[in-house]
């Protein structure tokens, strides 16, 4: 059955009329609209009665320099495949940041970048980039096509967006998450009484044999002694040493799994510090990161539907 199905998919790949290579160089030279041979307005896809006579007879040829170059079978298919990996890496990254942003909330990283989430974001640019790369090759006939058509100019809006996305990403990972980690490393003088300050909670992180507490609203519990809570970690994601208030909000259980751990003090809010201006550009970063998303999006709907 698999087998079939790749054939049935390389014939009509193989089979697919031939590309015309029309840009809105066309639309310009002739006074005429998208979709005149297009029947989507903003071009591309499916073609008109029009179009298909247009690409079978190449009669109406574009000035010099302009036409795009034909596309092979293997150049098809190559380009189905980069388009596919380009759209399914989007939706991965992207929904990525819009979970941590939007539901776990930055904070979280706080005490360290996650593994898995940077894994995913750098495999992601690399992919992304590299298929984007391809795209663009088979899109962009020549460099007047960047400048001079709107496809062009919103292209170069999103390759922009894209490098601000992966050199503030690089910063983070290179310079940002070892500050991060570090400061979870400190060595901190544990509390000896009942009421704990934040840096004293951040403390008993559970790592090379310190207590292992969390804070949520305004108490502290100890977990040291849950198979749930190996190293001070809980799932992968929530940290020991850190007031989990907020992100408890979206766990799968209520207060009544926090209340079978023994309570051992509560949190005194007063005296937090500060946050370092390390934590500052990361939260400056993730919440840019973020508007970026919004503004990709913005820009594949420009494409699409104005």
């Amino acid at each position: 059955m698999k087998t079939l199905g790749m054939t049935i998919l390389f014939l009509a790949l193989y089979w697919h009329p031939a590309d015309c290579g029309a840009t809105e160089i066309y639309a310009r030279q002739t006074g005429k609209s998208c979709q005149v041979c297009h029947v989507d307005p903003a071009g591309g896809g499916e073609l008109t009665a029009a179009g298909k006579e247009f690409a079978a007879s190449r009669a109406a040829l574009p000035a010099a320099g302009s036409e795009a170059p034909r596309v092979t079978t293997a150049g098809r298919i190559l380009r189905f495949v980069a388009g596919y990996l380009h759209l399914l890496t989007a939706i991965l990254w992207f929904g990525t940041i819009l979970y941590v942003h939007l539901v776990l909330k930055p904070a979280y990283a706080a005490g360290g970048l996650p593994r898995g989430e940077v894994r995913v974001g750098v495999g992601s640019m690399i992919v992304m980039g590299a298929t984007g790369v391809i795209l663009t090759h088979y899109r962009v006939a020549s460099p007047e096509l960047l400048l001079q058509t709107r496809f062009g100019q919103l292209l170069l809006a999103k390759i922009f967006l894209y490098l601000v996305m992966v050199f503030s990403a690089l910063y983070v990972v290179l310079f940002i998450g070892p500050k991060l980690k570090a400061k979870r490393r400190e060595a901190v003088a544990l509390p000896t009484g009942k009421e704990f300050t934040p840096e004293e909670l951040a403390s008993c992180d559970g790592k090379q044999g310190r207590p292992a507490y969390f804070g949520y609203g305004g108490k502290l519990y100890d977990v040291a002694a849950s198979r749930l809570w190996k190293q001070g970690v809980h799932m992968g994601r929530h940290n020991a040493g850190e007031d989990l208030t907020e992100a408890l909000k979206y766990a799968p259980h209520g207060f009544e799994k926090v209340a079978l751990m023994p309570e051992v003090g509560t949190l005194s809010l007063q005296t937090q510090r500060k946050a370092p201006l390390h934590e500052r550009v990361f939260f400056f970063m993730a919440y840019m990161n973020l508007s970026i998303v919004f503004l990709v999006v913005l820009i594949l709907a420009l494409w699409r539907w104005s």
